[in-house]
């Protein structure tokens, strides 16, 4: 409705730390940031002292969650790897063996469907434009919309696999094993 205010979606970008710690906020400013910044671009997007944000920087950096680049400044920016194996070991403590191989499965009929599909061995080497151009009944958005599940799906499938080994490597108590 015009005019009224809605709880019910996230908040405005601007106000989206309003209630969080600077902790939180540093946090959600470094998960945000796409290439390296320097500690004081990255507390004007927080809101604090850049002094504090440089406190909870060195702390991320120790952690591994983020990458300090030294220089003059020195920047930051978010450690995706550290993100891919806090992921990886998320799948790995909330699914069993049995569920992650069910998913890898799951995951290789559906990356297979995408292979056949487009004749390809992965979504780099399709030419969207020259498929859609030849087939009225795909349209060029349909076609990379595709391409796009089809690198999720293929990179989803090396979490679950590489979830499953790190299973496989440890106790399963949620499992019967002969």
């Amino acid at each position: 409705m015009a005019g009224s205010e809605s709880n019910d979606g996230p908040p405005a970008f601007d106000d989206a730390f309003d209630a969080d710690d600077v902790e939180q906020r540093i946090y959600g400013v470094v998960l945000q940031t796409r290439e390296p910044a320097t500690a004081t671009v990255i507390a004007d997007h927080a809101d604090c002292d850049p002094k504090t944000a440089r406190k909870y920087l060195s702390w991320f950096a120790n952690l591994g969650i983020i990458t300090r680049h030294n220089g003059h400044p020195a920047t930051y920016e978010r450690n995706d790897a550290y993100f891919e194996w806090r992921r990886i070991n998320q799948l790995a403590a909330n699914h069993s063996r049995e569920e992650l191989q069910q998913r890898v499965r799951a995951l290789t009929e559906e990356i297979t469907r995408y292979e056949d599909t487009y004749d390809a061995a992965t979504p780099a080497d399709v030419n969207a434009l020259a498929i859609a151009e030849a087939n009225v009944d795909w349209s060029i958005d349909e076609i990379y919309s595709d391409l796009t599940d089809w690198s999720t799906a293929r990179q989803e499938r090396e979490r679950c696999e590489r979830a499953r080994q790190q299973r496989a490597n440890t106790p399963d108590h949620n499992s019967a094993s002969g």
